[in-house]
């Protein structure tokens, strides 16, 4: 039987296209590695059903992140497509990619989640206590995030996120009651299943764009010893996400802890990164997936989903 071609996706038209393109390269030559499919990698922007039709492969790997690639509407054209595919769908893909839409589904599962409300541009007071933060609702990889800890971090904060909607008027903002002062946990989920958590010691106060891709100096703890009921409790709430979302494959639940040590929900993303700095594929490895293996699992999944299996 002959080995199945494996299109790998990356790039894309959002904020994230130059973490897309570092975590596509890594899955393609891990599944050129992997010895059991083989990669045609290509890198796209913005694409219709018949540019997709036309790219050769059997099983369809996008590794896209922002509102375009990870948001729903490259989904909806993956499941047009009608080939297998790695990823969750267009509906679970546009929950998990609004930030507030996230936050309403956390509340109806239970999981504990900072209060938080769309950001109006024409309204200069902030509705909540400081410190809060004020951030896009549809980006990723900490993307236009503004930590207000003052009335004057706030003014300078809205006067850069007016200017920032006025180049990009489609951008939406929320605010959030911030949680500082405590740790920052994330658990991947594979298959359903979570992974050992996380702990992200980062050596600057925010965990931001170039602390998360650019520097060497955040520290990453995989399965750190947590007190109590804290391990399992993070990953039941995970586990809660993921399932609540209609997730499928693979995701990345993230957790602030407050002062006291309870989490609180972050965010949840569908389509994690893969670069030598990313989280998911770190907890695979230590549950005996390296790189290779964990692109091959899911590519199998994709294959099982679809019946091919």
């Amino acid at each position: 039987m002959s080995t199945k071609t494996v299109l790998v996706l990356g790039g894309g038209p959002d904020a994230e296209r130059d973490v897309s393109l570092v975590s596509s390269k890594a899955v393609a030559s891990a599944i050129d590695r992997s010895g059991t499919f083989r990669a045609n990698y290509q890198v796209i922007d913005r694409i219709g059903a018949t540019e997709l039709k036309a790219m050769d492969g059997d099983i369809l790997f996008p590794v896209l992140h922002g509102g375009w690639g990870e948001g729903g509407p490259l989904q909806d054209l993956l499941e047009q497509d009608g080939r297998p595919f790695v990823g969750c769908k267009g509906n679970a893909a546009r929950i998990a990619m609004d930030k507030l839409a996230t936050k309403l589904l956390a509340g109806r599962l239970g999981v504990p989640t900072q209060p938080a409300a769309a950001f109006n541009s024409s309204d200069s007071a902030c509705p909540f206590q400081f410190p809060v933060v004020l951030k896009p609702v549809h980006e990723g990889s900490s993307v236009g995030v503004h930590i207000c800890r003052t009335q004057s971090d706030w003014e300078n904060a809205i006067t850069r996120v007016r200017a920032d909607v006025r180049q990009h008027p489609t951008r939406v903002y929320m605010i959030e009651q911030a949680v500082l002062g405590g740790a920052e946990l994330t658990v991947g989920m594979l298959d359903g299943n979570p992974l050992p958590p996380i702990e992200i010691r980062p050596n600057v106060a925010f965990y931001d764009y170039e602390a998360k891709y650019h520097r060497n100096d955040t520290q990453y703890v995989v399965d750190p010893p947590l007190p109590g009921e804290l391990r399992k409790t993070v990953q039941e709430l995970a586990r809660k996400m993921f399932e609540g979302l209609g997730a499928r494959h693979l995701s990345r639940v993230d957790f602030l802890l407050d002062g006291s040590g309870k989490p609180w929900l972050l965010e949840v993303n569908t389509l994690p990164g893969f670069t030598d700095h990313s989280l998911l594929p770190m907890a695979a490895n230590r549950q005996g997936l390296p790189m290779e293996k964990l692109c091959a699992a899911l590519v199998q999944m994709a294959l099982r989903d679809a019946g091919m299996m």
